[in-house]
């Protein structure tokens, strides 16, 4: 009985409650914080090998298609794919996501 009294007194917030960034103060902080990790992330690659760096700075950051990035580095597609699998897999590896 004492436990279900305590449960009852607890308040509950909805969402909408919750006092919340004015419409001024988000559109400032959010662009701001893709930035920050963007260079961040910028600076990270640095630390990746060259061939890995390549594919991943073609396709992340410049937004170019496998074909585009094929076409540029001479190589095949299906390259390209590996590529990118293998620096994903590289930056899992050496990459901890509190770093970011």
């Amino acid at each position: 009985m004492k436990r279900k009294k305590q449960r009852q007194h607890e308040l509950i917030i909805e969402p909408d409650e919750l006092p919340a960034l004015s419409s001024s103060e988000e559109n400032v902080v959010i662009p701001l914080l893709r930035k920050e990790q963007r260079e961040l992330v910028k600076n990270r690659l640095h630390d990746m090998p060259a061939n890995y760096r390549e594919v991943i700075e073609a396709y992340y950051i410049a937004e170019k298609s496998y074909k585009q990035i094929a076409t540029e580095q001479q190589i095949e597609v299906k390259t390209v794919e590996i590529k990118l699998y293998r620096a994903r897999n590289w930056m899992k590896k050496h990459w901890k996501e509190d770093d970011f």
